[in-house]
């Protein structure tokens, strides 16, 4: 049975169950660092009067969740340190999120006023604790399901969770931070991620959680097992077109990585208060994503993954102008209501074209560490360049002023998503020459 075809209200009616429970819990506990240092930790940034090429080089921090892939063998191989007794998984988890609970309350106590090197490492270690948190979670998802009903049903749960997190950490804390400062609303998430901790408590170590029979990790065989044949495999399958869908792949939503560490950044120059921004993500954008979602799976559907494809390679970028709009307009809460809708719609749908599309790719074999590799790949560009993003904002505003700058900076990020809207295309009509003709009646 697939996930699709539960529904929510299939999962709603499963939470009952303990494992369900459990991995509603965990799903949430995986989410709630995810924004708390990227975009949701540039609005505090801000605020404190860190600079946006500062607030650019912090997100790099985010590599953390495009490199886990570097580290998962040893989550694989071996017991978390002093917490062997709860077994493979469950001990990897407990430890994760107690280092997640940490980093959280040592940045709010530190605070960027402390000094941004400082805060910036507590950052990285949070962002690498949840990364790590990430990797066994699902691991454990996976090797819980007793069958295909159930393994749906843990999926269902984990997502309904990660998007609950999604929504406090990216909505509503800034109406919390509005009412209580910063401080205390990292505090708050950090006594939060509790509910992960009583979860990996009350969870059942999966059977089998340990690698069986594969090689030592530090030989070139080890070696060769966890990376170089995956990846000559996926190459084999794809043969000379393998390059090109990597590369669209690679670019395909490098327009959103780009922008994104200066989006809350603008709302604060622009003047909105963080209980509007909030407010209005928590309400209209919210509906915009799950419509865009829902759009995209539907399309895949009707159409294919990459006709799919090529229409979120379309709408993606396409959506950044709303924001160079909002810019050149100026603090108008129904400017501000159109680009969030716009834009959590094309959002929505551009990731779920992706995700079906990679997935499509994947063939039987090695399927959790091509989908890795694949995962890390398409955002290792993108999360690598929003780095200079607060420098290239600063640069037009040196030249044309604070808003117009932004507003440019938005166009620009439009204009870097035309290579991968050149090579969907060319992917489609490879697609359209590969079908078989179809014969009259």
């Amino acid at each position: 049975m697939q996930a699709e075809a539960l529904g929510w209200r299939g999962v709603l009616r499963a939470l009952s169950r303990p494992k369900i429970a459990a991995m509603l819990a965990l799903g949430f506990a995986s989410g709630l660092p995810f924004m708390l240092v990227g975009n949701t930790l540039g609005y505090w940034l801000r605020e404190e009067g860190t600079s946006l090429a500062a607030i650019g080089y912090l997100a790099w921090v985010g590599l953390a969740y495009s490199s886990k892939f570097l580290w998962a063998p040893l989550v694989d191989r071996f017991d978390a340190p002093l917490l062997g007794f709860l077994g493979r998984r469950r001990s990897w988890m407990a430890l994760s999120q107690l280092l997640v609970i940490a980093g959280l309350l040592a940045m709010a106590w530190l605070t960027p006023a402390g000094g941004l090197t400082p805060f910036a490492l507590l950052a990285l270690v949070t962002a690498f604790a949840a990364a790590t948190q990430d990797i066994v979670i699902d691991a454990w998802r996976i090797e819980s399901a007793g069958n295909g009903e159930e393994q749906a049903l843990l999926t269902a749960a984990a997502q309904l969770g990660y998007r609950a997190a999604l929504l406090i950490t990216d909505a509503l804390i800034l109406i919390l931070a509005a009412q209580v400062g910063w401080v205390v609303s990292y505090q708050w998430m950090a006594a939060l991620m509790a509910l992960g901790l009583v979860a990996t408590w009350r969870a059942h170590e999966p059977p089998g959680s340990a690698v069986q029979g594969a090689a030592p990790l530090l030989t070139l065989r080890g070696l060769s097992e966890m990376i170089i044949h995956p990846l000559r495999l996926f190459f084999a399958q794809h043969g000379t077109s393998a390059l090109l869908m990597l590369a669209a792949i690679s670019l395909y939503r490098l327009p959103d990585f780009v922008l994104g560490p200066m989006a809350n950044p603008f709302y604060a120059d622009l003047g909105l208060a963080k209980e509007t921004v909030g407010a209005v993500r928590s309400s209209f954008g919210l509906v915009a994503t799950l419509a865009g979602i829902a759009a995209g799976g539907l399309t895949a559907v009707r159409f294919g993954f990459v006709p799919t494809l090529l229409a979120g390679a379309v709408l993606g970028p396409a959506s950044n102008l709303a924001f160079a709009a909002l810019a050149w307009h100026g603090p108008d809460i129904l400017w501000f209501t159109s680009a969030m809708v716009i834009d959590n719609f094309a959002t929505g749908f551009a990731g779920t074209a992706l995700v079906a599309y990679m997935s499509s790719l994947i063939g039987l074999g090695y399927t959790a560490t091509q989908y890795a590799l694949l995962s890390s790949f398409y955002a290792l560009l993108g999360k690598t360049l929003k780095g200079f993003s607060g420098a290239a904002v600063e640069a037009l505003q040196a030249v044309s002023g604070p808003m117009p700058g932004y507003a440019w900076f938005f166009t620009g990020t439009a204009l870097i998503g035309l290579p991968a809207l050149l090579l969907t295309a060319w992917l489609t009509r490879r697609t359209a020459r590969q079908l078989p003709p179809t014969t009259p009646p």
